[in-house]
């Protein structure tokens, strides 16, 4: 299985103003959520792409969340239901806009080759409000709840370069059964498999956020 990198991204903190319905609070709000393509290759460390950054590192950023990926196949349906026509690569606050992949077919412990990179598939994205401020769609974050298309976040296992156009090749697949929406679901209704919700609280693959969450998750299902 082949994902080819359509769009290579990295963002700056920086103040974006306040959406229609956030008016009311005051001053703009701050965030590394609009990335720009990047004009070449862009090295990939342990802790993310050179020359980007996150705002707030206790829910963004750290080995674990180093990389985000986004699927490109799904913005011709999201400029449709929105009726914004710049909504593209970038648009959801990733690194990495891939094609020939998506939520369905990418798992968690997933490793990734392009040349001497190697990535990781370490979690799925929980959609933030952040989605819904940057196009001022106050629905935008539970319509991308609700469809599982909130992307995924890679580990940096080797550090390298890695550019636009270039192409991801999968290099191991230890969970099959996990696809990120799979996972994704679970976190948001794990009634739908308790028994499943307490085997991802041990899944070495999964990050230690996911984990956790779903451990807590687990006890309350008794």
């Amino acid at each position: 299985m082949e994902a080819g990198i359509v769009s290579l991204r990295t963002g700056r903190v920086a103040e974006l103003p306040r959406p229609d319905w956030e008016r009311g609070r005051a001053g703009p709000w701050r965030s590394a959520y609009v990335k720009h393509e990047a004009p070449g290759p862009v090295r990939a460390a342990a802790l993310g792409l050179e020359g980007d950054e996150q705002f707030d590192r206790r829910v963004h950023g750290g080995p674990d969340m180093a990389v985000l990926a986004y699927a490109d196949a799904h913005y011709p349906s999201w400029r449709a239901e929105t009726g914004i026509g710049e909504m593209g690569p970038g648009g959801f606050g990733e690194n990495l806009t891939l094609s020939g992949v998506d939520e369905t077919s990418v798992c968690v412990g997933d490793t990734w080759r392009c040349d001497e990179v190697v990535l990781e598939v370490s979690q799925p994205r929980g959609p933030c409000a952040n989605i819904s401020r940057r196009w001022n769609v106050p629905t935008l974050q539970q319509r991308v709840t609700d469809r599982a298309w909130a992307g995924w976040y890679l580990r940096v296992l080797r550090e390298g370069l890695l550019a636009s156009g270039a192409t991801l090749t999968l290099a191991s697949r230890p969970h099959p059964e996990w696809s990120v929406e799979r996972v994704f679901r679970l976190r948001y209704d794990p009634a739908l498999d308790p028994a499943a919700v307490r085997w991802l609280s041990g899944c070495a693959a999964l990050s230690a956020t996911w984990r956790q969450r779903f451990a807590e998750q687990a006890v309350r299902l008794g």
